[in-house]
């Protein structure tokens, strides 16, 4: 699956090109992801408990075929802060991957985190 989700993220940088607004890559990939045949979320809310009790909620970018967090980024690198957000993504979504992939540059940046 992941493989198929890093496929299609360089489909997308290849054609829009590097350094745009993350939200663009984010919709872009939604549809080359479907093209791929793969079913996504956008921006599902998860609530979060503590004790117990809502304190609030947490809203990924993208899960996708329920098994995979993807969070496209357009930043210099990524840095202990994206991995941590991944983490607690996974750790309240109940996933084991997810993707942070990078479009800042003409390479698109990968990095895998597992739970």
């Amino acid at each position: 699956m992941t493989e198929i989700i890093i496929g299609s993220a360089y489909a997308v940088l290849n054609t829009l090109k590097p350094g745009l607004d993350e939200k663009l890559y984010e919709r872009a990939l939604v549809i080359e992801l479907r093209k791929q045949g793969l079913r996504c979320q956008q921006q599902k809310s998860h609530d979060v408990f503590y004790d117990g009790q809502l304190i609030g909620s947490l809203i990924p970018d993208l899960i996708v075929e329920d098994t995979v967090v993807v969070d496209p980024k357009v930043v210099s690198n990524f840095n202990d802060s994206h991995i941590a957000q991944m983490i607690g993504y996974l750790h309240i979504t109940g996933l084991g991957t997810a993707l942070l992939l990078n479009f800042k540059h003409a390479q698109l940046g990968i990095k895998r985190v597992s739970n």
